[in-house]
């Protein structure tokens, strides 16, 4: 049985929970509203300030199903009630980031600045030039955003130069040695 899926999911009275007839939990907070879409054999039911969600079978395909619905749930709240980050920093000389209105213009060493379009949901922030912030409600589109962001020149392991998690650490490796 899937321990994650058993556990209920908590919300405050800033956020509102609703399950609706086609089996999706809508989440709203102050600002956000979140959908989830949820198959067949997961049913939410809201009860006096949990979710609590329910499975038809004990195949393990349905088992893994309730345990990510339930991460799900929880990641929605979460995202309407306080949000989701992720922090990337650039390491190199000359390289930077400014904001522009919807887009994102980013100075990695090409001939070219790279300019990225800001999608719908997503807030980016840019600190001392080198440091970009990625915000959002929705966690799986703030990951996708600064995993894009990061594509642009990942970090090498060479120098440590490119767009790296803030987090992130960089194996280094060493360089060519001199034949004698």
């Amino acid at each position: 049985m899937s321990r994650i899926g058993r556990s209920p999911v908590f919300f405050d009275k800033g956020v509102q929970v609703s399950v609706t007839p086609q089996n999706e939990v809508v989440v709203k907070g102050a600002k956000h509203s979140l959908t989830i879409k949820m198959r067949p054999e997961i049913k939410a039911k809201i009860e006096d300030g949990k979710v609590m969600l329910s499975r038809s079978g004990e195949t393990p395909e349905v088992m893994a199903y309730h345990g990510l619905y339930r991460a799900l749930v929880q990641n929605a709240v979460t995202g309407v009630s306080k949000g989701w980050s992720r922090d990337l920093e650039l390491n190199g000389v000359g390289y930077r980031a400014a904001v522009a209105g919807k887009k994102l213009e980013i100075n990695v060493g090409y001939s070219h600045p790279v300019v990225f379009q800001i999608p719908q949901g997503i807030e980016i922030t840019v600190d001392k030039q080198t440091r970009i912030i990625v915000n959002g409600p929705n966690r799986e589109q703030v990951g996708q955003v600064a995993a894009k962001i990061r594509s642009f020149r990942p970090p090498e392991p060479y120098l440590g130069k490119g767009i790296k998690y803030v987090d992130e650490t960089i194996r280094r490796k060493a360089g060519k040695s001199a034949a004698k």
